[in-house]
């Protein structure tokens, strides 16, 4: 596995310009139109081991009602962590399982997962979930004054995250699972139901398309410390694709054999934690993974 490098930015020119107020309703709206469906489930409490934990109103800074989040305490915590979940029915409730909770804790790190909006007790969406992630880590901020922030992204939801955290010094480092360069492109391997809606928004919205390229984005974070870890045998996400990410934005990268899209976990479950736990303990020393 490569060593890390604190990621300065990249270019001169920054990451990409974010679309238009207009075009992004547009773009988001369509977006939600073409996105997979998901099966309904109802919001699961987090297990009697998890506890204690307390449910956290996350305001949504000019977008109407709050996120639905839930905060895991650790004790004589030194960091604190924003879990944020991939695009399955189960919301927040994935990370219930498989540890990271758990890792965290034991690593004196706090917790707060949340569910995006449109899920569960969740708003419906306004705009793209990026939103979602900033009002976490503004909440996140709050609820853990003065410590310094990581944050744990799986699929979707560490896609997302990206565009929080290029050019905005946020937190020290970030762990991201499953993540796709493109998710339009993802979606056209995934969901080839929607492919004429996909080429639809390129032709309606190539500026917007172009953005919603990691590859641009990736360079720019502003992280002391990264890894990016997925499965290697994803047909969504491509492990050349995982591996160009991480070479962009100088970071850890791990491969899982025999894994596909969000199993990386499931079968090398303490190398997925070890791996994370380690890219934190670099963002918080500052110095880089060995």
């Amino acid at each position: 596995m490569a060593s890390l490098r604190p990621v300065e930015g990249g270019s001169p020119t920054g990451p990409p310009r974010r679309p238009s107020g207009r075009q992004e309703r547009f773009a988001s709206w369509l977006f939600y139109l073409v996105a997979p469906r998901l099966g309904r489930a109802a919001p699961p409490s987090p297990p009697a081991h998890l506890a204690p934990f307390a449910r956290v109103a996350i305001p949504r800074r000019g977008r109407g009602r709050s996120l639905d989040g839930t905060f895991f305490p650790a004790p004589e915590a030194r960091a604190a962590a924003l879990l944020v979940h991939p695009w399955t029915e189960w919301g927040q409730a994935y990370f219930h399982r498989r540890g990271r909770i758990d890792a965290l804790r034991a690593s004196g790190i706090h917790a707060l997962t949340f569910d995006q909006s449109g899920f569960h007790r969740s708003p419906p969406p306004r705009g793209f979930p990026d939103a979602d992630v900033a009002d976490a880590l503004a909440c996140l901020s709050g609820l853990a004054p003065g410590l310094p922030l990581v944050l744990w992204g799986v699929s979707s939801g560490g896609y997302w995250a990206h565009f929080v955290l290029a050019g905005q010094s946020l937190c020290r480092a970030a762990a991201f699972e499953d993540v796709a360069p493109h998710l339009l492109r993802w979606a056209w391997r995934q969901a080839p139901w929607g492919r004429p809606c996909y080429v639809l928004f390129r032709l309606l919205l190539p500026g917007v398309w172009r953005w919603l390229d990691l590859g641009t984005h990736a360079p720019h974070l502003r992280l002391r410390a990264a890894s990016y870890t997925s499965g290697a045998r994803d047909r969504g996400v491509r492990p050349e694709e995982t591996a160009e990410l991480a070479r962009r934005a100088g970071a850890r990268c791990l491969l899982v054999p025999g894994a596909g899209h969000l199993t990386a976990i499931k079968l090398a479950t303490a190398d997925v934690l070890g791996a994370a736990l380690a890219v934190f303990e670099a963002g918080l020393a500052g110095g880089q993974v060995p």
